[in-house]
């Protein structure tokens, strides 16, 4: 397992964390390095109120120290679009081991006003932030949106790193069996939907063992790929409806390169390439479990998304 360290590792994504009706109402205050905040304590329940913090900064910190945080964390643009959402794109909490504050004006020192239980909004400057937490350039889209950033916190509760790295464990444990349960209910529902494609679209298709769908439209001559071997596969990849998601023409119809077996692609091709003569080519219909289950992929792949493919095997290695 892995602890973060501090914030800066995360991604950026999409979701909705639920902490943005705490920018309504009510002016921030600012730190003396320039980092505006709104900060609310916990008075029980869902029950919260404004509490006051030094702009000096809280007083208590130097407490946590070495301490984990469990979060819930949300970024948005200074358009309110949404960057990233750690309860959506993770399914458990952060979790940030609290450290002595060696740079002020950045993620760090925001995290040190919060205790537990608090939930906050920090407004930071991108060029600020950037420069000082993230270390990079500020992207062309961020400063498109505008000249803040901000961020939603939900400080849950804060642990030792042994009882944090237990409670994540059994978090995640908890998080794999509910997908693997969603998984195979969604398999069903999945079938019924392919059938139905299938049969809409007068295809004669193989059903795997694992539950793709397979029609080979040209017939190769070559062996079969074994696991281990590294297969070239040109593709085009689209939704049910038609739409397009992602093709090797987008890449100037160069195939990708995979090993077979090891993970590197979907699931849903691990099963169906090696059921292709090298030279063939042909068409895949990919349950939404051994796809991109219920996360989806980005904009254009929804959650629980059954996927087509039309493939060509172009080498087997």
């Amino acid at each position: 397992m892995h602890l973060h360290r501090n914030i800066l590792s995360l991604a950026l994504a999409a979701g909705v964390l639920g902490l943005a009706s705490c920018n309504k109402g009510g002016d921030f205050a600012k730190t003396k390095t320039g980092i505006e905040y709104k900060i609310y304590k916990n008075d029980g329940g869902t029950k919260y109120s404004p509490r006051d913090v030094s702009a000096d900064g809280d007083a208590t910190y130097k407490d946590r120290l070495g301490k984990i945080m469990a979060l819930d964390v949300e970024y948005r643009t200074a358009k309110d679009s949404v960057l990233f959402n750690s309860r959506k794109q993770q399914g458990i909490p952060m979790r940030i081991e609290l450290q002595e504050l060696k740079v002020k004006g950045g993620l760090e020192e925001a995290l040190s006003l919060l205790q537990p239980g608090d939930s906050g909004v920090f407004r930071f400057n991108v060029d600020t932030i950037f420069a000082k937490s993230f270390k990079q350039p500020v992207p062309p889209f961020m400063k498109k949106a505008g000249n803040t950033m901000t961020m939603f916190v939900k400080a849950q509760k804060l642990q030792t790193r042994e009882e944090a790295m237990a409670d994540q464990q059994k978090m995640m444990m908890e998080q794999q069996q509910k997908m693997a349960a969603h998984a195979e209910d969604q398999l069903k529902k999945d079938d019924v939907i392919l059938q139905e494609y299938v049969k809409k679209n007068n295809l004669t298709m193989q059903k795997d063992a694992s539950g793709v769908y397979y029609m080979v439209t040209k017939p190769g001559t070559g062996p079969k790929p074994k696991a281990g071997q590294t297969v070239s596969v040109l593709y085009k990849g689209s939704l049910l409806d038609g739409k397009v998601f992602d093709s090797s023409e987008k890449m100037g119809n160069k195939p990708i390169d995979f090993p077979i077996g090891v993970g590197q692609v979907i699931p849903g091709w691990d099963k169906a390439i090696p059921l292709l003569a090298k030279g063939s080519k042909a068409t895949l219909l990919i349950p939404s479990s051994l796809a991109y289950g219920q996360r989806g992929a980005g904009a254009d792949i929804p959650a629980d998304a059954p996927l087509r493919f039309d493939v060509e095997l172009v080498d087997v290695k």
